[in-house]
């Protein structure tokens, strides 16, 4: 199993240089083919400082701008991509999130930066990884490299679980060291008995992996604190194993990896 064809998305609104770093650098790595992808919108009403709502003018002037930032970012796209890597280019004026969701049907793995809190500028994550039924690779804040050398499967018996690794095994199979480690307050024989089945799972995958039980209640910055203290480079995790309401209502394993930007996060649901 391989990537063979993978999406990078582009923010309206940051530096696309190194989130392109990290599509080419994967799409070398599988022999993929790369698709560029960049989308915004303008909002309904737009309201000024004096409380009036303008439409119209006012909003053709601001679809022009983004009109102008998405060619600005296809310039760039196409400028860093060697001609070694097929590749392909995508933009629209719509809900950036609408926009890689509809594509995403055409492609193995999605890789994107992190959200923004304009829902008109930057791709919601939790309803990205929700779904549009693709692994979602989320990098680190400025990183142009995903080495994916050292790798924490966040494990929970689970469909959501289960589907991310499976999901991430092109990656699982490269990487020096792979940590399969599991939260539970109680490290009972059903929990031990699962954590053996995923290393023997992996192991007919060619991928010798090591089994970590860590006692204590599911806690999200549990997980982010070990995956430091084993230096990992990506976690790979499925995406609410609970509704999505309670997950952010309560906090989550999920929400705490969407917030966290130090670590690339790989997410499937």
């Amino acid at each position: 199993m391989s990537y063979k064809s993978i999406i990078v998305n582009l923010a309206v609104d940051a530096p696309p240089a190194a989130i392109v770093k990290v599509g080419i650098e994967l799409a070398q790595r599988f022999g993929a083919h790369l698709i560029g992808l960049a989308a915004a919108d303008v909002p309904p009403l737009v309201a000024t400082g004096d409380g009036m709502v303008y439409e119209g003018e006012v909003m053709q002037i601001q679809r022009t701008e983004i009109e102008k930032r998405l060619a600005e970012l296809r310039a760039e796209f196409e400028g860093l991509v060697p001609a070694s890597i097929t590749s392909e280019w995508g933009q629209a004026v719509c809900s950036p999130t609408r926009f890689l969701s509809v594509f995403a049907r055409a492609a193995d793995l999605v890789v994107t930066g992190e959200s923004g809190d304009n829902v008109f500028r930057a791709v919601d994550l939790g309803s990205l990884a929700l779904g549009i039924g693709r692994p979602v690779l989320v990098t680190g804040t400025k990183l142009e490299h995903v080495r994916a050398k050292t790798v924490l499967v966040a494990w929970k018996d689970t469909r959501e679980a289960r589907r991310a690794m499976a999901d991430a095994l092109p990656f699982l199979a490269n990487a020096n060291e792979v940590v399969v480690a599991t939260i539970a307050a109680k490290g009972d024989d059903s929990v031990r008995d699962s954590l053996a089945h995923v290393a023997v799972y992996l192991e007919r995958h060619g991928i010798m992996a090591r089994t970590e039980l860590i006692t204590g209640e599911v806690d999200g910055e549990q997980l982010v604190t070990f995956a430091r203290s084993i230096h990992a480079d990506m976690i790979v995790s499925g995406a609410y194993g609970h509704s999505r309401l309670r997950e952010w209502a309560f906090g989550g394993v999920t929400r705490t990896l969407i917030e966290e930007s130090s670590i690339n996060r790989f997410l499937s649901y």
